[in-house]
């Protein structure tokens, strides 16, 4: 154990190793939170139609249910052929990803919008709101707390899916992993593994305060009921 810790210390004391560590880090949090944001506005739109469309719900749940089984080294090597790029373009890891994550999360945008009170929809409707309008104003703010449930495991499910494409030659934290095992050396491995930890953590944290923000009157509530 003494021997480990020997050579962890010496591989985190080499400048270029730094280096290439945080170069890692930077580019697994680009790979995995450019495709959270651009999958959610896609599964919120999708969800839209399909809690207004029920033909459309359907077809939603289920081409989002065979996309999600969809192996995602497989999708990061066909997916260069569909829109063009080199097989090393860091584009094939955000495109795969944004497609799991709005895959993921349709679901839960129609069980969030489903879980509105009808009551506060009828309302919002007399009052004069229109479709649009009422769905960004009233619907969607009240379906944050259910909404924010997925997006926090689609958010770690995209930083360990984002280790997988350094097996294809793009960045992120899993150019350790195969570094180290190429190389017989578990130090970068390690240093991969606590660091793709500690990143679903901290990213979880700003999940929940973000969540916390959008939804002032949940915490009221709750305080009240604590009372």
């Amino acid at each position: 154990m003494g021997d480990f810790f020997a050579e962890l210390g010496r591989y985190l004391g080499s400048a270029n190793n730094r280096s290439q560590f945080f170069g890692d880090l930077l580019d697994h949090i680009y790979l995995s939170l450019v495709p959270l944001v651009l999958g959610l506005l896609i599964a919120v739109l999708a969800g839209w139609l399909g809690h207004r469309f029920a033909a459309v719900r359907s077809v939603l749940l289920v081409v989002s249910n065979l996309l999600y089984t969809i192996p995602s080294l497989a999708l990061f090597v066909v997916i260069p052929g569909i829109i063009g790029s080199k097989i090393l373009d860091s584009v094939n890891v955000i495109v795969a990803l944004t497609v799991y994550t709005a895959a993921l999360l349709v679901r839960p945008v129609l069980d969030a919008l489903d879980a509105v009170p009808p009551h506060v929809v009828a309302a919002a409707t007399a009052i004069g709101y229109k479709p649009a309008r009422r769905f960004l104003a009233v619907e969607l703010p009240l379906s944050v707390p259910v909404l924010a449930a997925g997006v926090r495991v689609a958010s770690v499910s995209n930083i360990s899916l984002v280790s997988v494409g350094a097996l294809i030659g793009t960045g992120g934290l899993g150019v350790l992993f195969t570094d180290g095992f190429q190389r017989e050396y578990f130090s970068p491995i390690v240093v991969g593994i606590v660091a793709t930890l500690l990143l679903a953590l901290i990213v979880d944290l700003v999940l929940v305060q973000l969540r916390n923000l959008l939804t002032p009157w949940d915490r009221v509530a709750t305080t009240a009921g604590a009372k």
